[in-house]
């Protein structure tokens, strides 16, 4: 089917939000949205979506954003750290599934030579798919996370060499000569010294002029170019883009860039790696599929197999855990897009490969890259189910209970929260020599806080029976960090079911859900936006000279009235009321009275005796203005009336002073 470029960038995007969607809201990795987007309308199923150059290309620029994001991550000395894992567990992996699938394959017919190559693209895993998915889950920095991140880096290597013979055998001109062997080794040498050169030295100079321009565009710009430029240059000597991309941001993250060049190339980035699944799915044969199910499907079960298998075995060598050994296989078990272009390469050649092999691997190939987020997101649970294990003895919270079960005992503060704000609490009260124990909902913040020596929890701070276990009874103090009233009213009431006496403070960010906080039973709560105002007039009083005691009696005061001056304020036109049933809701409005308004000769007595239940605070007048005007005052044409309450009683109060 034949469609303008408009229009198939129109379905593309249209089908791209609808399935992306639908995989989000199912729970499933948005990759495998975008895969299927690809297989539907590519041009072996319904044809939409033309396959050309154009798109390979932009996808394949998508992968080199990825890898230089990922190289942002990875200073020059982790790299040096890890040269065991990426040199002897990336080349053991290759070798152990490329040896074993060479000698399947000619067994069955295949050339050596051909064997080598095929077996090289099985080994291959997806670089984009595998740290994208491993990104997402906060796991890529864990162990199984970082050894599978190692063999990647390999295999993107290794490519070259194999790129190299399969392009040889595709032209006839048989296997490597030493002479080839020994030139594609300087030149890849070189490039990658050209590479790492301009990043120790041209890019940090470079960087500093363009960011002292405080031009945002020529900024993106400038990252764009480095970019692509190092890309370029592994490319021409026949590396990875990839590869070159990964060094720039290695070197990059050497300087105080890193943050704002991340930021810059993230937009591109996520746009282009969509295109590229898009791009993969568009491989798939469905027709194929349908009309040898059963081959490919015994093929991608070998594949998975095999390579889950020996990936295990030689990982085990390189840690001390079986499990984390069976994770980081499963993670790399299915096919990569470099395997699918070396797989390519022999097909267009007739006679490499017969098409009853290759058709099928290549299809398993393609099949498994889109199985493969749904493995990556479930390693955890298949190394369990393969191993026969139920993980540690206890449940989760158990574990968590007894790791933090002396602090529990002891007299602490409970943090309910460890975002931002409660960890900058956590710090002080350290300081301090008060202990502490958090809780919080976030895995990953989790973690990280455990590896630092933080005691915390994971789980709902309203939970009962985790309150208990983080040792509500002896707590000293209960800090509420979360800024939504709703969650901090229900974390209070459960404090107060098990414990009456213990204070706690919550955090909010202005006085909505104030009253509902103190009907819950909380002993005080603490408004970001009031305490901000608070700070900043006792700090403009004290440089008007004002006397510290006295700043600090009406700063006192005023948090004593729970802030009721600061509630005195002016909302713009588009402000909502936040919550309807909310005590707090007044604010100011000022009222100019025209000519033939009724209250204009009249007092304020007489307008408070029409039902104008608001506070009158300030009435203006030829530029004088009278701060709480007594009942007597006589307003006249031109006034300006500043009146205080809900806005219920607001609307009332304008309607009586201009029509009575």
């Amino acid at each position: 089917m034949s469609a303008q470029p408009l229009t198939q960038v129109l379905i593309l995007l249209l089908a791209s939000v609808v399935v992306v969607a639908v995989a989000r809201r199912v729970g499933l990795p948005p990759i495998l949205g975008y895969l299927v987007v690809g297989m539907l309308l590519g041009p072996l199923a319904l044809g939409v979506l033309p396959s050309g150059e154009a798109t390979h290309a932009l996808a394949e620029i998508g992968v080199v954003f990825l890898l230089f994001t990922l190289g942002l991550d990875f200073h020059w000395a982790r790299m040096l750290a890890m040269r065991r894992e990426v040199f002897g567990l990336g080349a053991a992996q290759l070798l152990a599934v490329g040896l074993v699938a060479i000698g399947v394959l000619h067994a069955l017919g295949v050339e050596w030579a051909a064997a080598a190559v095929a077996g090289g693209a099985v080994a291959m895993s997806s670089t984009a798919i595998v740290l994208q998915q491993l990104t997402d889950q906060s796991e890529l920095n864990r162990t199984h996370g970082r050894l599978a991140f190692a063999v990647l880096l390999f295999q993107d290597i290794a490519f070259v060499p194999l790129l190299a013979l399969a392009t040889a055998l595709a032209r006839g001109e048989g296997a490597f000569t030493g002479l080839g062997v020994a030139r594609l080794v300087v030149e890849g040498l070189l490039a990658l010294f050209v590479v790492l050169a301009i990043g120790r030295w041209l890019l940090r100079p470079l960087f500093y002029e363009i960011a002292h321009s405080r031009l945002r565009e020529l900024f993106t710009l400038t990252v764009l170019l480095v970019v692509l430029s190092c890309a370029w240059i592994t490319q021409l000597v026949g590396l990875s883009m990839a590869l070159g991309a990964f060094l720039a941001g290695m070197m990059l993250a050497e300087t105080e860039y890193r943050h704002q060049v991340e930021s810059a190339v993230r937009p591109f980035r996520e746009l282009l790696l969509g295109l590229f699944f898009i791009s993969v799915g568009m491989l798939l044969d469905i027709r194929l599929l349908y009309e040898q199910f059963p081959l490919v499907t015994g093929v991608l079960v070998l594949l998975l197999v095999l390579k889950s298998l020996l990936m295990a075995l030689v990982t085990r060598l390189y840690v001390d855990s079986t499990f984390k050994a069976v994770r980081a296989s499963v993670v790399l078990a299915g096919g990569g897009e470099f395997g699918v272009a070396l797989l390519t390469i022999l097909v267009q050649q007739q006679g490499l490969v017969p098409a009853r092999i290759s058709q099928p691997l290549l299809a398993a190939l393609v099949v498994s890259m889109v199985l493969s987020p749904l493995l990556i997101r479930y390693n955890r649970r298949i190394a369990r189910a393969l191993l026969g294990e139920r993980g540690p003895p206890g449940t989760a919270m158990e574990r968590e209970a007894a790791a933090t079960g002396e602090v529990a005992r002891r007299e602490h503060v409970v943090l309910c929260g460890f975002g931002r704000v409660g960890q900058n609490i956590a710090r002080v009260l350290e300081s301090q020599g008060f202990e502490y124990l958090a809780v919080d909902l976030d895995p990953a913040r989790i973690r990280l806080a455990r590896q630092a020596g933080d005691a915390v929890l994971f789980g709902d701070s309203a939970d009962e029976e985790l309150l208990r276990l983080a040792g509500i009874d002896a707590a000293s103090a209960v800090i509420v960090t979360f800024a939504n009233p709703a969650v901090s009213v229900g974390i209070v009431r459960a404090v107060r079911r098990l414990r009456a006496d213990v204070p706690v403070l919550v955090r909010t960010q202005d006085d909505v859900g104030l009253a509902e906080l103190t009907a819950a039973g909380v002993t005080d709560v603490v408004p970001e936006t009031f305490e901000a105002s608070l700070m900043l007039v006792s700090q403009v009083l004290l440089l008007l000279h004002l006397p510290p005691a006295r700043v600090l009696r009406l700063i006192g005061d005023i948090r004593a009235s729970r802030y009721a001056t600061l509630r005195t304020i002016f909302r713009h036109d588009g402000a909502q009321v936040v919550d309807e049933s909310h005590a707090f809701r007044e604010e100011l409005r000022a009222i100019v009275l025209p000519p033939a308004s009724w209250a204009v000769g009249r007092q304020l007595d007489e307008v408070r005796a029409r039902g104008a239940d608001v506070t009158f605070t300030a009435v203006r007048r030829h530029g004088i203005t009278g701060r709480q005007p007594a009942g007597d005052t006589e307003l006249r044409d031109g006034d300006v009336v500043v009146i205080y309450g809900t806005p219920e009683a607001l609307e009332h109060a304008e309607a009586v002073l201009l029509a009575g």
